[in-house]
């Protein structure tokens, strides 16, 4: 049972005739009256277990976007159902208002609606809906919480989707300037010619020949639509916090934009998250459906506060790749984690992959290594600076392996590696 304000009014009613008749009994008489109407009230008021509740809410949203949660109310208890009906969520779903009015007759069903602007990317779990249900006085009130499901994926905000648009138009700048193509060696059929000495007799085809009655070859061009894997790494390093968020927030953005960007031109991708295990994979999916599985599968991961098993790693890149591809690693560049993970099995990619290692910076350190203002701060950049030096010396390494670098601050990160892989493209190193 719950009790209402107006229940307390009554009971503080009860200084009128404890004056009119100052005696023992008229306090307890006065209690007495003030349980009876309550339990009466209660009595009245319609069962809140005889509500029949359904939820419904969309499967996915992107972070900050608006959406919401309708719960359908039908009242099948014989009395009117006058209650106060909260639609619970943890707090990272943002609810902007989950308390609801609602006043039913027997037999009748209304709808509410709670709006959700979630806060944190991930799943997000409904809990109980609670109804209070008042009597016909309004002084108690009957309760009860009910588990109704409800589940809700927050996906990735995808804010580096406003660098696509300038990344496209180069994109498509690169295919007009490669419009006559190189004829060459290569794995894809270009077309056919007359065949001159010092052609490859293996070259011929003997069936177009035979329709022409001339000799002709096929001629190859190289493959321009590779295969990309992209490697979002889930270990302790993606938990640090850079700025607002933690750095695995910054990879999620820049794997985005990439697949989005070699999705347009063509090229496979695929993506796993790992740290000692896969996390999550995306194979198989292009065109229409690449975007939704990405941000489908990136949406639910968390920093593992373990170390990544790089040789793991490897091996998980040999499984999915059989053929030369563009592996990019969406780590971290400090010197520490490459030089004991990445640095002893980086050859065993760089061997047959053209590798991308992409790593998201610290502001504060960034902050640290120019602010000179006193005693503290000149020592506080002196460590800033000196680790700025070891991570170039480890990444210069890196890149005498042939794996290429990039790094930025969280905003930076994902159009540079864009323009990276535009890069990479036109020089045809993929």
């Amino acid at each position: 049972m719950a009790l209402t304000w107006r229940a307390v009014v009554l009971a503080a009613l009860g200084i009128v005739p404890v004056l009119l008749w100052p005696v023992p009994g008229t306090v307890l008489v006065w209690a007495l009256v003030v349980v009876a109407v309550c339990a009466l009230d209660v009595a009245l008021a319609a069962s809140p277990r005889r509500v029949a509740v359904e939820r419904r809410v969309a499967a996915a949203v992107r972070l900050s976007e608006r959406t919401s949660s309708r719960l359908t109310l039908t009242n099948v208890a014989p009395r009117r159902l006058r209650a106060l009906v909260r639609d619970a969520w943890s707090p990272s779903a943002g609810t902007v208002s989950n308390r609801h009015t609602v006043d039913l007759p027997p037999g009748e069903a209304t709808r509410v609606t709670t709006v959700l602007v979630p806060t944190r990317r991930g799943d997000r779990v409904a809990d109980k809906v609670t109804i209070r249900s008042f009597g016909p006085l309004r002084v108690a009130a009957r309760q009860a919480s009910l588990d109704v499901p409800g589940h809700l994926r927050v996906l990735p905000e995808f804010r580096s989707r406003r660098h696509l648009p300038s990344r496209l138009a180069r994109l498509r700048e690169m295919d007009g300037r490669s419009a006559v193509q190189v004829r060459g060696e290569g794995t894809e059929f270009d077309s056919l010619r007359e065949y001159v000495i010092g052609d490859d007799v293996r070259s011929i085809d003997w069936r177009a020949s035979a329709r022409r009655h001339d000799m002709v070859v096929r001629t190859w061009r190289p493959e321009r639509d590779r295969r990309v894997l992209i490697v979002v790494d889930t270990s302790r390093t993606s938990a640090a916090r850079l700025g607002d968020e933690p750095r695995l927030d910054a990879s999620i953005e820049a794997a985005l934009l990439l697949s989005a960007l070699a999705g347009r031109a063509g090229d496979r991708v695929e993506l796993i998250a790992y740290d000692r295990t896969v996390r999550s994979r995306v194979a198989g999916a292009a065109g229409p459906r690449l975007m939704p599985a990405m941000a489908d599968a990136l949406a639910p991961l968390e920093p593992a506060l373990l170390e990544t098993d790089w040789s793991g790693l490897v091996t998980a890149v040999h499984e999915r790749l059989s053929q030369r591809a563009l592996v990019v690693l969406l780590s971290t560049l400090d010197a520490a984690a490459i030089e004991t993970g990445l640095l002893p099995v980086v050859g065993q990619l760089t061997s047959t992959h053209q590798v991308v290692l992409a790593g998201a910076g610290d502001p504060e350190v960034s902050a640290l290594r120019s602010d000179r203002s006193g005693t503290a701060e000149v020592y506080d950049a002196a460590a800033a600076a000196r680790g700025e030096i070891e991570r170039v010396a480890v990444t210069t390494v890196l890149r005498r392996h042939g794996v290429e670098i990039v790094d930025g601050l969280p905003d930076e990160l994902a159009p540079r590696l864009a323009d990276t892989y535009l890069a990479l493209k036109a020089a045809g190193r993929l």
